[in-house]
């Protein structure tokens, strides 16, 4: 049991406050009075003002800001090339794949017929046709060369320094030529 101004009031297990209590109040005190009039409340008529605009005066582009749009845009455009430049080289790349895979699969082919060709039984066959035959015993030198080894070695006359430095100059030409090659 709860009092409230003066009376009893039971709880119900629920001690939460009803959301419309005070309205439910309201109506219980107002019971049986006959309903009030709203005064009808006269619009005032609505005036509308033009607020004053205040004008500024024009100002003057920054010449720095100008140049940053401008390098921007260059920017722009620049991503948009390199942009149209991966396209390229990846439609390049598709179109090189399907190449090597047609090219990988003619390699197969030409290395059987290779192959084929080069067939010992072929190779026989074909210098038989051909007219060729082993060579007899009659056909066969041996060469002897149980004597020893010899070798002459002639003494070369002394070459000047520009016969050195052109033969140097000549080597290291030929090797750079020779390296790039």
């Amino acid at each position: 049991m709860r009092y409230r101004n003066g009376r009893s009031v039971s709880v119900d297990g629920n001690l939460a406050r009803s959301l419309d209590f005070e309205v439910r109040e309201r109506e219980l005190r107002h019971a049986g009075e006959p309903p009030r009039r709203r005064e009808a409340v006269q619009e005032k008529p609505k005036i509308r003002s033009l607020p004053k605009v205040q004008l500024r005066e024009a100002q003057h582009v920054a010449p720095l800001a100008v140049v940053g749009a401008v390098a921007a845009a260059v920017l722009a455009v620049l991503l948009l090339l390199s942009y149209i430049q991966l396209t390229v080289l990846s439609s390049d790349m598709v179109e090189l794949r399907s190449e090597l895979k047609a090219l990988e699969k003619e390699n197969v082919i030409l290395t059987t017929q290779y192959e084929q060709i080069y067939d010992l039984a072929t190779v026989k066959a074909a210098a038989e046709a051909a007219g060729m035959t082993k060579p007899g015993a009659s056909q066969v030198y041996y060469v002897d060369s149980s004597g020893g080894d010899a070798a002459v070695v002639y003494r070369q006359e002394e070459t000047g320094l520009l016969d050195r430095l052109k033969d140097s100059l000549h080597h290291g030409v030929y090797t750079v030529v020779e390296y790039f090659d």
